[in-house]
């Protein structure tokens, strides 16, 4: 396949863009990214887990060390035995301590980070980890559906144009921005909407064998508790096929209760 060439009036030309995600450095996802971000930048940096570590969420490694290996060839392209968030903290602390990221790009995840799944998503909290350490930050998610197979081509025919848009944006240090693909086929999706986070909860199902040796054990099941329906959410925009865009405050303090706890304190 001919290599793309680099798009000379994009937001992000020519800038320095890290790329990691919580699927792995071999996924499919991060493949996806990889190729649209090279579209765009000579300058591109790739550090992801050596294996799966969705729902890892913001979990650092800290009581064994950490190994990152080189994979082959000219591109800079590493792979850590760690977390998401390992993988960002050694990227700009270490293998591009030359010169930091202007930007981050985590994803894209298999499977929708929506509602409370941003609390659980290792792709997210690579994001938070770059967004922590001044760099800002975008996580990308297609949504996915059971016994149907992940409509990549979604996110790669839509990502380009989302990036330049928000690559041409401001926003402050403690937000970073949660992007989400309908699972419908790219010439499906409605459009892009801005949506506030909703409400789901995975593990409503706890599935309960034994082991070979007849002691039980747990397994925690993907089935979700979810509300699709309330207007504005990243849940509803999806499901009505929309991409949404969200960003997330890295700040959880609530401002309406801290004003009402001071006549307590």
């Amino acid at each position: 396949m001919a290599r793309k060439a680099v798009s000379k009036n994009h937001s992000l030309a020519g800038k320095r863009i890290l790329i990691s995600n919580d699927d792995g450095i071999h996924a499919p996802g991060i493949a996806v990214l990889e190729r649209i971000a090279r579209t765009i930048s000579d300058d591109v940096w790739v550090v992801a887990p050596e294996t799966e570590h969705s729902g890892a969420g913001h979990s650092l490694t800290l009581r064994r060390p950490l190994r990152i290996r080189k994979l082959p060839g000219k591109k800079m392209r590493f792979a850590v035995d760690g977390t998401p968030t390992d993988c960002v903290l050694m990227a700009i602390n270490e293998i591009m301590k030359d010169g930091a990221p202007d930007i981050m790009l985590s994803g894209v995840n298999r499977g929708g980070n929506l509602g409370d799944d941003v609390t659980y998503s290792g792709t997210v909290a690579a994001a938070m980890e770059a967004t922590i350490l001044g760099v800002p930050s975008i996580a990308f998610s297609q949504a996915t559906s059971d016994h149907h197979p992940c409509k990549w081509s979604t996110a790669e025919h839509h990502l380009s144009d989302i990036l330049h848009k928000l690559g041409s944006t401001i926003w402050p240090k403690n937000v970073l921005i949660n992007v989400n693909f309908p699972d419908v086929v790219h010439s499906n999706v409605l459009g892009t909407e801005l949506a506030k986070q909703g409400t789901r909860k995975v593990g409503d199902v706890i599935i309960e064998g034994r082991d070979p040796r007849h002691t039980p054990y747990y397994w925690i099941g993907s089935a979700r508790n979810e509300e699709r329906t309330t207007k504005g959410t990243d849940l509803a925009i999806t499901n009505a096929g929309y991409i949404s865009v969200t960003p997330l405050c890295l700040d959880l303090t609530h401002a309406k209760t801290m004003k009402a706890l001071k006549d307590v304190f």
